[in-house]
């Protein structure tokens, strides 16, 4: 009797055999979903931000926090986005200069994105960022909103999964990736999103719906602040024959 072959891929192709890729399927910890697989926005909204590793995960100055649409009935929804003198916003002193609206085309992206962070003179970046977000994590009358643009997210239709990667310098390099539901998805993750400067940040459709998103900024817009990292995602390449044919 022949022994019996262990390797469960052997009726297959060498080359097949080769090119096999399994999944892990192992758990990972709440660090590693945030930083690699992905969360859903809700657990990040609702959760403890002075848990260790919560902590360890989480940029500075990065903020998500829940909203709440109403349905009306034979007529449609109802969600507010954030109010200037109560709520997130008026804990950390921040009221938008603008407010703007976006669609991106189903199975589209934006980013990366990243706006300058603006530094007192004579001041070095690391140890500015250190007394802003770590010593002084709650002062929040420190920070230049009128002089750097910081941006509030909201999503009223469609499904994003939005990236956020640290470049401060000096601080610690994180990423925080994580699933928002537009408004006709009603739900725990129904969420507006605060972004720092300094802090790359890109945008991807997910399903077959529009994107459309309403944002505001603390500054107005200036194209010469509005850096792009990894961004070719955005370009709709021609055909190769049209491309010849246009050289």
């Amino acid at each position: 009797m022949n022994k019996k072959n262990t390797d469960r891929w052997h009726a297959l192709d060498p080359d097949v055999r080769d090119a096999l890729v399994e999944r892990d399927y192992g758990a990972r910890s709440l660090a590693q979903r945030i930083a690699e697989t992905g969360i859903e926005a809700g657990q990040l909204a609702g959760a403890n931000r002075s848990d260790p590793e919560l902590a360890q995960a989480w940029i500075p100055g990065v903020e998500i926090f829940a909203r709440t649409i109403y349905p009306q009935r034979h007529r449609g929804l109802f969600g507010e986005f954030v109010r200037r003198d109560e709520g997130p916003l008026a804990r950390i002193g921040l009221w938008p200069q603008q407010w703007s609206a976006a669609r991106m085309f189903a199975q589209t992206a934006k980013g990366f994105h990243i706006h300058p962070p603006s530094v007192p003179t004579e001041t070095l970046p690391n140890d500015w960022f250190q007394r802003l977000f770590l010593d002084e994590p709650e002062n929040f009358s420190l920070r230049r909103y009128e002089e750097e643009q910081w941006d509030v997210m909201f999503f009223v239709q469609g499904r994003a999964e939005m990236i956020l990667r640290e470049a401060r310098a000096g601080l610690p390099v994180r990423t925080m990736r994580f699933f928002i539901d537009g408004d006709e998805h009603r739900g725990p993750n129904n969420v507006g999103v605060v972004i720092p400067p300094g802090v790359a940040h890109a945008i991807r459709g997910e399903g077959s719906d529009d994107l459309i998103m309403v944002y505001g900024t603390s500054t107005s817009f200036q194209a010469e602040f509005e850096g792009r990292i990894a961004s070719e995602i955005e370009s709709a390449h021609l055909p190769e024959s049209w491309a010849r044919f246009l050289a």
